[in-house]
């Protein structure tokens, strides 16, 4: 029979893929003889089984779970609904990889009318007993029956306004009794029966709710944006209680062995005394920090310390770790490693390295490359905040500098920044529900919470800003509003913080791209040392290429020529080639571009100092380039002596049904051969200048044939290039080496890649259109149903963010197998928006590429997700 359940006795940090990583790392610190309160772990494997039965627990897992019921009141003692010494347990999820606020936690399980009066007569503290009850009753009311959390924190409020008190800790036991009485009435209201009383039928419920909750809808957005299959389902654990309520002795906390914000050596966390499980992340009252807790209860400090250190010397890594004080006793209920700013990563990595606890290829390997991302993000301009006066000062939980438009819900900051507007998110505190307001918003700000609120975890894993537990604010949600220093803020109003202080500003204020620290250059050193992968841009122009060069690009791997066309100057004289009757005439026009691309060519081979680039020949469809106004069609009459109407007659022509497929690419050359020789002039011209000028560089021009689908366009397209490059390179005197290569993006030059590559000299995969021919849907379309294919589970990714690997990633492997099979000096590419995810990069390093080409900002992702995918294989 298969093993369902273990008890912490049984696991280790190993099993973290069957236990997930909590009931691994309670296992674990069982092992090292940690004070844990026991308990056993529901595996991953029973979640995936819960699912493949229709939601439905089976006998054979029941039985278990039963099973070990007895084994666990064996252990402590204690047993559930006994009116002697009541078994009262926590109810956590816990999957493979760490979900913070994306699945729930229930305390207090085991809890009745009977249990509550036995715990309130033995323990001499009925206020504690009945605070315990109300939070169960409030907890599983909430997320096994999904009643909102709203009306029970409305009840709380009604009764201390009536009592005139502020904080919950001021309820005494009648009222937490009165309290428990409301919320049953609100339960069976809302439900249509009465709240469970047998802690069996409690437990199986909770188990189901945990299970469900993998499939929440901010679990699966929160998967899909950190690549954690659906498959892998979660663990549940099931933890005897231990108390943070009990009184001014007892309290709970949670705490970091580093500071997750900076990386620097010292415990950071925070503590609240007569409190429980969920009070300090929750935001509700603002916690102390850890230090105070030496004054508090110094043994307890002291233990705590030691603890802290064996920890991180076990798992050689920054721990993040929550623990109760139940009557002066310390328990730890959970260690994992701390979710940090990718600025604390680097120095986190460089100091354990420094500290000889771990090796460069293990440091390398700790990053994740994603939260690079916000390294390079905007910091306030030093100037203008010297202008600046803070109008108030909070908890700096997320570094960055944020500016923006006040908004005061998840849906209006997704929706204001769909339409382009920078928004900025204020909130009494966040919840998981935010998720998606989080990510659009420039930053986020909360009245409420600390350090480690969910607010602050979440802005600091997806790069955002966060000020957190403002409480200088005076807020009026439903009427969308604040009060901040006198100043009354409504909906639409500008306001600028700065994650990395804590500090708040009226209005706007310039923000500057960051700069780069030396852990940044030390990690990014390891990691070229360790990659195999090229990594190179895409790049239009100079400005952007240089900025590539500086992130550490080593060429171009994709320039648009396109976009040199919708210059000013240019524009015209290119829509007088669209609208020319003779070859004579387009000629004629495209004369007046060829100088103006060679000049952009010789500085964009001037920025990339002799390293390759890549330049593909006109793409788009003409009708991308022809005019709209009047006032534009008037001038190009004029230009061309014709009329109006024969203009707007030449441009309706254009029009194409389906221009994805349409008359674009390497189709434009067959039609339109003048095209490709003018791109091979200037690409050829500007080559030789920069050769003249820097005679020690080696310029080899890259040129890229866009959409080829069969050998004989590539063949037809590439004879008119080579020709025209041989007769300018013929009369200029010099020598100068040039390729001649193609994009692979239609699935038929994937498939016929052995015949292409007896004539291309190098392929680039465009991974954005093949991705799009391959699905057969158009990316600027795919958004309106692809919400409706995640929540079917046909997908669980967007196909164009991160590379399908069976599909697309297969007519890939394909193509650079028959084409290197004919060519064995064939070097490949990819150059679609995929180069730049740590996922399709490590799946281009296993099927042999040669490079990866990405957006500016996006290369020390691809240069750090290149070494790692070395490493790991």
């Amino acid at each position: 029979m298969k093993k369902w359940v273990y008890l912490f006795t049984e696991g280790s940090a190993d099993m973290r893929n069957l236990l997930g990583g909590k009931g691994a790392n309670l296992a674990e610190m069982t092992n090292l003889n940690l004070p844990v309160p026991q308990g056993f772990t529901i595996t991953t494997e029973a979640c995936t089984q819960y699912y493949e039965d229709g939601k439905q627990i089976n006998d054979e897992i029941m039985g278990q779970i039963m099973e070990y019921i007895e084994k666990m009141e064996e252990i402590t003692g204690k047993k559930f609904g006994d009116k002697e010494n009541p078994l009262l347990v926590s109810v956590r999820s816990g999957a493979r990889a760490s979900m913070p606020g994306m699945m729930d936690t229930i305390l207090n399980l085991g809890l009745n009318e009977e249990v509550v009066e036995v715990l309130a007569a033995k323990s001499g503290n009925p206020r504690w007993a009945w605070d315990c009850y109300r939070r169960f009753i409030q907890m599983y009311s909430d997320v096994v029956m999904e009643v909102g959390k709203k009306y029970f924190e409305e009840l709380i409020d009604e009764m201390k306004d009536e009592k005139g008190i502020v904080q919950d800790v001021d309820l005494t036991a009648e009222d937490l009794k009165e309290l428990a009485n409301q919320f049953k009435a609100e339960y069976k209201e809302k439900i249509g029966e009465d709240f469970p009383s047998d802690p069996k039928e409690q437990l199986l419920g909770a188990v189901k709710a945990v299970f469900r909750s993998w499939d929440n809808p901010r679990a699966n957005v929160y998967r899909r944006d950190n690549d954690i299959p659906y498959s892998w389902g979660t663990a549940v654990n099931v933890q005897m209680m231990a108390f943070g309520n009990m009184g001014e002795t007892s309290g709970t906390g949670v705490a970091f062995t580093r500071n997750p914000a900076t990386g620097e050596k010292e415990l950071m966390g925070e503590f609240l005394m007569n409190a429980q499980g969920e009070d300090v992340v929750a935001g509700v009252r603002t916690p102390q920090p850890i230090a105070q807790l030496a004054d508090t209860m110094p043994e307890v400090f002291a233990q705590f310390v030691d603890i802290c250190n064996t920890l991180e010397d076990h798992y050689r890594d920054m721990q993040d770790m929550e623990f109760t004080i139940e009557d002066k006793h310390l328990y730890m209920l959970q260690t994992r490693n701390g979710k940090r700013t990718a600025k604390a990563a680097l120095k986190i990595a460089c100091d354990l390295v420094d500290e000889g606890m771990i090796s460069e290829e293990k440091a390398v390997s700790m990053i994740d490359p994603r939260n690079l991302d916000s390294l390079l993000h905007p910091q306030f301009d030093a100037e203008a905040l010297k202008n600046a006066e803070p109008v108030a000062k909070a908890l700096a939980a997320a570094p960055g500098a944020a500016c923006g438009k006040i908004v005061f819900t998840a849906e209006d900051a997704k929706a204001w920044a769909a339409r382009g507007e920078k928004v900025v998110l204020v909130r009494l505190e966040t919840s998981p529900e935010d998720i998606e307001g989080m990510k659009a918003a420039q930053g986020i700000l909360t009245v409420r919470g600390g350090m480690t609120s969910h607010a602050a975890v979440v802005a600091r894993g997806m790069g955002a800003c966060c000020v957190s537990g403002c409480s200088a604010i005076h807020m009026d949600e439903a009427n969308k509003k604040f009060i901040l220093a006198g100043k009354e803020y409504h909906e639409g109003d500008v306001i600028s913080f700065d994650g990395t202080t804590g500090n708040i500003y009226d209005g706007a204020i310039r923000t500057v791209d960051a700069t780069i620290a030396g852990e940044f250059g030390r990690i990014m050193a390891w990691a070229d040392k360790y990659r195999t992968l090229k990594v190179r841009t895409n790049a239009d122009t100079p400005a952007d290429a240089k900025k590539a060069r500086e992130l550490g690009a080593e060429g171009i791997g994709l320039c648009r020529t396109e976009h040199m066309f919708f210059e000013e100057n240019r524009i015209e004289a290119f829509r007088e080639m669209i609208c020319s009757d003779t070859q004579e005439e387009r000629e004629a026009a495209l004369d007046k571009i060829l100088p103006l691309q060679q000049g952009d060519f010789e500085k964009l081979y001037e920025v990339m100092e002799g390293n390759p680039v890549t330049i593909r020949f006109l793409d788009p469809p003409l009708h991308e380039f022809v005019p709209t106004e009047d006032a534009d069609i008037d001038r190009l009459a004029e230009a061309k002596g014709k009329s109006r109407e024969e203009i707007r007659s030449m441009i309706a022509s254009l029009h194409e049904t389906n221009p994805m497929m349409g008359h674009r690419g390497c189709r434009l050359t067959v039609t339109y051969p003048e095209i490709a020789k003018m791109q091979t002039k200037a690409v050829i011209r500007a080559a030789i200048n920069v050769k003249k000028a820097h005679a020690d560089w080696d310029v080899v021009p890259e040129i890229m044939i866009p959409l080829v689908g069969d050998n004989k366009e590539f063949k037809y397209v590439k004879k008119i290039v080579v020709q025209t490059a041989d007769e300018e390179i013929a009369s200029s005197g010099m020598e100068l080496k040039y390729e001649v290569g193609t994009m692979i993006e239609i699935p038929r030059a994937a498939l016929t890649a052995d015949e292409i590559a007896s004539d291309a000299e190098f392929f680039c995969f465009g991974t954005n259109d093949l991705t799009q021919m391959t699905y057969g849907f158009s990316r600027d379309d795919a958004g309106k149903f692809l919400e409706a294919y995640y929540d079917a589970k046909i997908f669980e990714n967007d196909p164009f963010a991160k590379l399908d690997h069976s599909g697309v990633g297969k007519l890939m492997k394909m193509a650079i197998e028959s084409g290197r099979e004919v060519n064995a000096s064939l070097h490949c590419g990819i150059c679609g928006e995929h180069g730049g995810d740590p996922s399709s990069v490590e799946f281009c390093h296993k099927i042999g590429l040669d490079y990866v080409s990405c957006s500016p900002f996006r290369v020390p992702i691809a240069r750090l997700a290149a070494a790692q995918a070395a490493i790991q294989n």
